[in-house]
């Protein structure tokens, strides 16, 4: 079968190689596809590859020989997966690749902002330290965490595994989802309403899917119930967070940091209002991007390709 992955530098800039990928066909990678470039690219293609690329309605309408879509990610929206299904195409994403590496990054963006490590060590470097009379300095507020309260809004794989963290961390943890599932059996665990978590929690992580419901939902009201010592982090999509509320939130000192990898237009735009924001660290979406957690993804991607290939789809979502 013919294959062609769209965009596919991400997932291998150079450590990463397609070896279980191309064995399965006639596999040509692209590192990059402008919208423009994706019929002539993708025309004649059984399966397409993407991560970001989009596929539309009317791009499907151009590709007639397209049989299968394999997702580069986790999240799909992507792809205009009601077209597909309508068209028969399956659509499946690599359901777990990155519990680890994420929530491993949401609490090191923690661990910054309580300690501001880098800050610290320019400052060494600066010759701060050196000027000082005493054996140690600090020149801002160090926190610990053992008895704060992480509030968690998407109790998933990844939500879960920060939930672990914060308990070895010493914090509570309450959590908000749609579907709740089982219940941790560490404590204090506490199941909450989105409003309950932000005005409870010191630090909201967000790990929910972004749906047609949700874009936004993070906005001035629901900042504005959150403690003024509190943190934000976002590790899951932009458009979760209303930017220019956010922004205002935190120059107006309503929360005293936050900590984004993901904004609503990527690469990050010249005008995004939080690029004028105080306290807050943005990222490069850069959270899911370990090796071992890239290395997973391209596996999975094989194993769907594969299983498609035998007229078994798996970790379909359409």
């Amino acid at each position: 079968m013919k294959m062609v992955c769209l965009d596919g530098f991400t997932l291998n800039p150079g450590d990463n190689p397609w070896d279980e990928v191309a064995a399965l066909g006639d596999l040509t990678v692209y590192d990059r596809t402008s919208p423009d470039e994706i019929i002539k690219r993708a025309t004649g293609a059984d399966i397409l590859l993407t991560n970001k690329t989009p596929i539309t309605a009317d791009t499907l309408a151009a590709l007639p020989d397209v049989k299968f879509i394999a997702v580069l990610a986790t999240g799909f929206n992507i792809v205009d997966t009601a077209t597909a299904r309508e068209r028969g195409i399956p659509v499946s994403n690599v359901p777990i690749y990155g519990t680890d590496t994420v929530a491993q990054f949401a609490m090191a963006l923690l661990l910054d902002h309580c300690h501001k490590i880098a800050h610290h060590s320019d400052r060494v470097f600066d010759g701060e330290w050196k000027r000082r009379e005493d054996f140690c300095f600090w020149d801002s507020t160090l926190i610990e965490l053992a008895g704060l309260t992480m509030g968690i809004v998407g109790f998933g794989r990844i939500g879960r595994r920060l939930g672990e963290l914060a308990h070895a961390f010493g914090m509570k943890v309450i959590a908000a989802d749609v579907f709740q599932g089982s219940t941790p059996d560490y404590s204090p665990f506490a199941w909450r309403e989105i409003e309950e978590v932000f005005a409870e929690a010191d630090v909201v992580s967000l790990h929910c899917p972004q749906t047609a419901d949700n874009v936004g939902f993070v906005n001035a009201a629901l900042l504005q119930r959150m403690k003024s010592s509190a943190f934000l982090i976002n590790t899951s999509r932009g458009p979760l967070i209303n930017e220019a509320d956010l922004a205002d939130a935190l120059n107006r000192d309503v929360i005293a940091g936050a900590a984004v990898d993901v904004v609503s237009k990527e690469p990050i735009a010249a005008d995004n209002p939080l690029l004028q924001a105080k306290n807050l660290r943005i990222t490069p979406h850069m959270a899911w991007g370990t090796v071992a957690a890239r290395k997973r993804l391209m596996a999975t991607t094989a194993e769907n390709v594969a299983a498609f290939i035998k007229g078994e789809p798996v970790n379909v979502v359409n």
